[in-house]
């Protein structure tokens, strides 16, 4: 061992631990750190805002499954990041985010820009700490990747001392994380395997973290096992391929009601690695609360989620990947009595997906956008995506088929997607990669399109321009009829603002002036950013403004 400061030994922790980027706001409180990452490989991405810091970490997180990794500096810049800890929580994704802290002679008397991170973040994080010992880094560091990763994964922060990271001593290095896979036990694969077979309408639903790409195979290799309906959670299209013949689509917000039919109607429900939460259960309505137990199956990997909401049958403590590969060995039966079930409902989804049925207002359609991006755009391509109307323009008609694909919050926060673009592109340059954001969006988080800039990612950000906070004014609408209030926005031109950047900018206001600019942005090699401008009735696929405007005046 040689003597090393604190900031050093932080930093060879992270590398230990396979930290490839760290996402950043500098800040005076862990300087010791910074310079050690100076002559590191980890890549250090700077970032214009912590929040978008702390949602690039986020989407690190989901792409790799290992902890995504932002440091911050106290007080404002740990609140700003707040937002991307809340998400990491409900989304079930592993981050730690380090926190630069007043020096440890300083504490509990308001120093400048002190903050007491157990008590701010210790309802969002799995868990919060402070390092008060430069000789404890290896091991707080150590636990707090297994923290992250174990059980249901999520979020943990830890405050550094500017003092402590600064003091030079002696430390062992941590080995390289590991985490406990938990695996089901063959008792459990054939007690689900009885209530399968026992059942007459059986549907899969695949929700929740901690997949891989081998997991995603291993799962629909044992729909097909079973001739089973395969649907996905709340933005996790891509854990199952949208052109399998078993694919049933989405339970999510404004689902197929075919689809949320079926859920409703099953007396077999395989829910693999998901929470079902607000949004994919409909409300809390799909089952019954907290119900017999008699149609749940439910496979987790934290033992505190099993039966927390919704009575399980049968529970099974596993990941969702190891669950599938030993779901992938289960012997095919001779029949099935729901046999042409999942044809039936990939049907459905076909049907439902069918961007040429669509027609709204305007010039520009933008189910006329997704079905000239689905002929474009190769099947890998990562979508990126916040919240709002323009969201379900993605989620409904961009038919996911890749694992590793989408970036999109279950929270349903803003400003998410173009940041989540950073790390996309970062981690995975060999994959195109399209945000999409609203024009209220955008606005939250779209500084970070000149980090775009500065590290020469060239994301192509699609900014769907209505003039307005679309989701609150349709709430608005239909509660509030005629009553417009806080919802109305004034914007930039957004092409000429990446071109102020040194971007590629588009305006396109008519669907067929689409394609062209597409395949000018892609050609630019910059980043770009092409400005839609539908028209405000637009709010949906299915129904306008006034549509709804006039069926709440109707009651």
């Amino acid at each position: 061992m040689t003597m090393r400061s604190g900031g050093r030994i932080l930093v060879d922790q992270l590398r230990i631990h396979g930290t490839s980027h760290v996402f950043c706001v500098p800040g005076e409180s862990y300087l010791a750190v910074l310079d050690a990452l100076h002559d590191s490989p980890i890549r250090t991405i700077v970032c214009r805002q912590e929040g978008g810091a702390a949602y690039m970490a986020e989407a690190a997180g989901k792409i790799t499954g290992r902890p995504g990794i932002v440091m911050v500096t106290r007080g404002p810049g740990a609140t700003n990041a707040s937002c991307g800890i809340h998400v990491a929580a409900q989304d079930s994704t592993p981050l730690i985010m380090f926190v630069g802290q007043v020096a440890r002679g300083m504490r509990d008397r308001e120093a400048f820009q002190e903050i007491d991170c157990r008590a701010v973040f210790g309802s969002m994080a799995k868990w919060v700490a402070e390092i008060d010992r430069a000789e404890r880094i290896p091991e707080i560091v150590s636990r707090a990747f297994h923290v992250a990763t174990q059980g249901r994964p999520g979020p943990v922060v830890i405050a550094l001392p500017e003092d402590m990271l600064a003091d030079r001593v002696e430390a062992a290095d941590a080995l390289t994380f590991a985490p406990a896979v938990m695996k089901p036990g063959a008792a459990d694969m054939e007690a689900l395997r009885q209530r399968l077979l026992g059942a007459s309408r059986p549907i899969l639903i695949a929700g929740g973290s901690g997949w891989s790409a081998q997991g995603v195979r291993d799962l629909v290799r044992f729909a097909e096992t079973f001739d089973l309906p395969a649907a996905v959670s709340f933005r996790r299209q891509m854990l199952f391929p949208a052109d399998h013949p078993n694919f049933a689509g989405d339970v999510g917000i404004g689902p197929n009601p075919k689809l949320v039919e079926r859920v409703k109607t099953a007396d077999f429900v395989l829910l693999v690695g998901g929470r079902l939460s607000e949004m994919p259960s409909q409300g809390y309505t799909l089952l019954d609360i907290p119900g017999d137990g008699s149609k749940l199956v439910h496979i987790h990997p934290g033992a505190e989620e099993l039966n927390k909401v919704h009575r399980a049958g049968l529970g099974i403590l596993a990941t969702p990947h190891a669950f599938a590969a030993a779901a992938a060995e289960l012997p095919k039966p001779d029949a099935v009595p729901w046999a042409g079930a999942a044809g039936a409902a990939h049907a459905e989804y076909l049907a439902w997906s069918d961007t040429a049925k669509i027609k709204t207002a305007g010039n520009l359609q933008m189910a006329g956008v997704m079905a000239h991006l689905k002929e474009a755009m190769p099947a890998d391509t990562v979508y990126c995506n916040g919240a709002g109307n323009y969201a379900t323009w993605v989620h409904r008609f961009w038919p996911f088929r890749a694992f590793g694909s989408q970036l999109a919050p279950t929270s349903g926060t803003m400003g998410y997607g173009v940041p989540a673009s950073v790390a996309a592109k970062a981690l995975l340059p060999h994959r195109e990669v399209i945000a999409f954001a609203g024009d209220g969006c955008f606005m939250m988080n779209g500084q970070e399109f000149a980090t775009l800039m500065q590290y020469g990612l060239p994301v192509i950000v699609v900014v769907v321009d209505n003039g307005m906070y679309g989701t609150i004014r349709m709430h608005q609408e239909r509660e509030y009829p005629n009553r417009v209030s806080a919802t109305g926005l004034r914007n930039p031109d957004f092409a000429a603002l990446a071109r102020a950047h040194g971007g590629h900018g588009e305006t396109v206001q008519h669907t067929a002036e689409f394609g062209p600019a597409l395949e000018r942005a892609r050609g630019s090699g910059k980043p770009a950013i092409i400005h839609c401008l539908p028209d405000p009735e637009a709010i949906t696929p299915a129904r306008s403004l006034t549509d709804i405007r006039n069926a709440a005046l109707a009651k």
